[in-house]
């Protein structure tokens, strides 16, 4: 390599940190010169230099074809992705998808086929196409990435900034539609790479599992009836609003819904109402106590 390309490398990208000699020559490791002729080896076969950059050693084996002499690389291990766009498909396959290692082993027209037939893939990761992104699709996409979890890398031409960021604060990897096949491996392997790191953020963000109901239908019915009896009518208000939210939760557990987004909004529309169903059932509770109500067994 010579030395003019070796130092625009390192001033271009950083792709290593060198120490000094006591003369100020660069003082490379043997890690450092493995990965570098990885580097060398994988831009010779068109990888561009900007992506790989990043990437460490065991990482950069995973895309060479050849071994280098002494170098313990992995195994290729091809990447299973499912495809969203036309166009993105016509590439690909004519790129040599076998050479980039990607398994593509589903197509999609549209994110709500993604999400009815994504676990009979086997996909470990969505790579879609959108030229033009609009911030109508966040909804939707963020929806699909957060009830599948799995890795979603968008490839775009033009696009808003905002929509960018919620996209990818949405766990998505997102990047303009690169000339070089090769550099949507790359991507294709950070996002897999981040999965893990983005499946345990996004669990963080959902709610827990509400509590089961203490009162089921029957059971508010009877306490309605007994708190007739009573000079208090708090008892028989609290049930009638609990019979409405149990009611609206089980609505939102079996609505038909139209899309990903819709699913996730009814979703999200169930949990609220489970968690308003479980501060009213311990309010009835104590009421019922406090009045020597009947309660079901087991409260």
């Amino acid at each position: 390599m010579p030395v003019e390309t070796l130092r625009v490398w390192e001033r271009r990208y950083g792709i290593s940190d060198t120490g000094r000699s006591a003369h100020g020559q660069r003082l490379y490791s043997e890690d450092q010169v493995r990965r570098l002729r990885l580097m060398k080896q994988l831009v010779d076969q068109g990888h561009p230099i900007g992506a790989l950059a990043k990437l460490q050693l065991e990482q950069l084996g995973q895309f060479a074809l050849v071994p280098e002499p002494g170098v313990p690389l992995q195994p290729l291990q091809p990447m299973r992705l499912a495809l969203m766009g036309t166009a993105l498909a016509r590439r690909l396959a004519v790129g040599g998808r076998e050479l980039l290692a990607l398994d593509i082993v589903a197509h999609f027209q549209n994110l709500d086929e993604a999400a009815a037939t994504w676990p009979g893939t086997g996909a470990q990761l969505l790579l879609m196409e959108i030229s033009e992104l609009d911030e109508g699709v966040v909804p939707a996409i963020g929806a699909l990435r957060q009830k599948l979890g799995m890795a979603v890398v968008v490839l775009y031409r033009f696009g808003a900034s905002a929509t960018i960021r919620q996209l990818r604060a949405q766990g998505c990897l997102l990047a303009r539609v690169p000339n070089d096949v090769a550099e949507i491996v790359l991507l294709c392997q950070a996002a897999l790479a981040a999965l893990p790191l983005a499946q345990a953020q996004l669990a963080r963000q959902r709610p827990a599992a509400p509590a089961p109901r203490r009162f089921d239908d029957r059971a508010l019915a009877e306490l309605a009836a007994a708190s007739s009896t009573v000079h208090c009518e708090c008892p028989r208000h609290l049930t009638e609003i609990l019979l409405m939210i149990n009611s609206f939760e089980r609505y939102s557990e079996q609505c038909s819904s139209r899309n990903v987004a819709d699913a996730l909004l009814h979703e999200q529309l169930g949990h609220a109402a489970a968690t308003a169903r479980m501060v009213l059932e311990e309010a009835l509770l104590r009421l019922a106590r406090a009045e020597a109500l009947p309660l079901p067994a087991g409260l």
